[in-house]
């Protein structure tokens, strides 16, 4: 019993030791996602436009979001779609650009360095090259289509095309997880390929059996930041749309996101459109906990099932 008391004493001293360390995390913890969470789900409750005070109105905000809010449901098909096509054609993509730079012998840097250029460019003039490259009507990307006898799509002006539009954006500016597959790809040990190579196996089982086994942690954070990422994608889709409805003027103007016809519409955007431009705080409130609760189940899902990723791999 004599001892007991010591090391409690012990023990309690070096979880205050532990909490000091920790305390400017916790602090910016509480103060950065905390309290604006707690604050975002009780405005959600309220009528509130940011002048005066909020006042209580129950479920009235979730209820008008859910079954009255015109583009609540369009613009949570938009963001699923992304999230499901965009976040794969990346990981994809990315993860081919680093095989294939990885087994170039010669100038292997010269094509690293322009794939990874366009990562560089800001997201809102990319977006405009983007949509002047596409223009259906005097874009080269059609012109050249119209000389070769194929199909010209209206890219950014189809509803159709609007979201494939964005994707090719999207790979276009692919040199980030080219970089980290790279990374991934050049740690995994040679020796494994070697000795694969003497039991006669072929490229394919070598990728599946031995590369995919080896960066399944690089995949994993390349397919969660992936979804974090198209849960917040707010601006290429925003600029595309009003670029292509002819409206590039200034501040004062107003613009109703999502042309053409919905297609370019996130949540994102009806966050800002609801929240700074329509001063609907509540129900803006209850369109960021959704993208927050989807966010979160995404994440969930994939740290869950992250051995599906790779599951041919094993």
């Amino acid at each position: 019993m004599t001892g007991t008391h010591p090391l409690r004493s012990k023990r309690r001293r070096s979880a205050l030791r532990t909490a000091a360390f920790m305390s400017p995390w916790l602090i910016g913890f509480t103060v950065f996602f905390v309290y604006p969470l707690l604050s975002t789900l009780y405005f959600s409750f309220t009528r509130y436009d940011g002048f005066r005070q909020p006042s209580f109105n129950g479920l009235d905000n979730w209820s008008y979001v859910f079954t009255d809010y015109p583009l609540f449901w369009p613009a949570m098909r938009n963001t699923l779609w992304l999230v499901l096509v965009m976040v794969i054609c990346r990981v994809a993509f990315g993860l081919g650009i680093g095989l294939l730079i990885t087994k170039i012998k010669t100038g292997a840097g010269i094509f690293r360095t322009l794939f990874y250029l366009p990562y560089l460019a800001p997201p809102v003039a990319a977006t405009l090259a983007f949509v002047f490259l596409l223009n259906p009507g005097t874009g080269p990307v059609n012109t050249l289509l119209d000389a070769v006898g194929l199909p010209t799509p209206g890219w950014f002006t189809d509803a159709d095309w609007s979201k494939p539009a964005l994707t090719a954006l999207a790979l276009w500016g692919v040199g980030d997880l080219m970089v980290i597959f790279m990374a991934a790809l050049l740690d995994v040990p040679k020796e494994q390929y070697e000795a694969a190579e003497l039991d006669g196996a072929g490229a394919w089982a070598r990728f599946r059996h031995i590369t995919l086994p080896n960066i399944s942690p690089i995949i994993m954070f390349a397919v969660v930041t992936g979804v974090i990422q198209a849960m917040q994608y707010y601006a290429q889709p925003l600029v595309a749309g009003k670029v292509a409805a002819g409206v590039i003027g200034g501040s004062g103007q107003q613009f109703e996101p999502g042309y053409p016809d919905k297609s370019t519409l996130t949540l994102p955007q009806l966050v800002y459109n609801l929240g700074f431009q329509r001063f609907d705080y509540g129900t803006a409130c209850v369109v960021a906990l959704v993208l927050f609760a989807l966010s979160m189940a995404f994440t969930a899902l994939l740290m869950r099932r992250r051995g599906g990723l790779i599951g041919a791999g094993e």
